[in-house]
């Protein structure tokens, strides 16, 4: 029973660590759409969590089994998180400078403006690539879960995975929250947290922390 206990209070802990990136993206895409719809927030929440369950259990089956591919895949982690946030966050940037230039122009209300640019989704290709980048470091953890044997390595992911959701869904919240208040800048502000998320991965693997 301890060890049950102190088995899922780890992959807890662990979830919160790996999501804090997934949050941050998350908050992002509700800063540039304030009127997202619940199914939206879902979606984005939901993919971030399938991503931050799908790669520690890939980073275990390579522990055991493709260990060699892996540890030279390995220090390329970095440079594709960064390489993604800073090309989807660079795309969000210039979006948000055309969309506050519009609404400076525009003779009537700014928020018209603001409002039938972000009435789309957030696209597929996009989601998934946030969910990529955001995620690819949690490979990694497969090698502080080498030791688990399978059904405990995918009970883990799973509780990894929930928490991710939960964190996705407050973040997407609170940046929907950031994104009324701010109004035609909210993208502008998106792709640049977008672009310091990746740098901040990049710094962190480099110096080792």
């Amino acid at each position: 029973m301890q060890g049950t206990f102190y088995f899922v209070f780890n992959s807890i802990l662990l979830g919160f660590g790996l999501a804090m990136d997934a949050f941050s993206v998350s908050i992002a895409d509700g800063i540039q759409n304030a009127s997202m719809k619940r199914r939206e927030m879902v979606r984005i929440a939901g993919t971030f969590s399938f991503f931050q369950w799908l790669m520690p259990l890939l980073g275990w089956f390579c522990v055991h089994e493709a260990v060699r591919v892996f540890s030279f895949m390995e220090r390329f982690i970095p440079w594709i998180a960064l390489l993604l946030l800073a090309y989807i966050g660079g795309g969000m940037l210039r979006e948000g400078i055309e969309e506050y230039r519009k609404a400076r122009k525009a003779e009537g209300d700014p928020e018209r403006v603001r409002e039938s640019s972000y009435e789309k989704k957030l696209a597929w290709k996009t989601l998934i690539l946030q969910g990529i980048a955001t995620s690819i470091d949690a490979l990694s953890v497969g090698f502080a879960i080498a030791e688990y044997t399978a059904p405990a390595a995918l009970a883990a992911s799973l509780i990894i995975a929930a928490v991710t959701m939960a964190v996705c869904l407050f973040g997407v919240r609170l940046g929907r929250k950031a994104g009324d208040l701010l109004s035609s800048r909210a993208a502008i502000l998106g792709g640049c947290i977008l672009i310091f998320i990746g740098l901040e991965i990049f710094i962190r693997a480099m110096l080792g922390l």
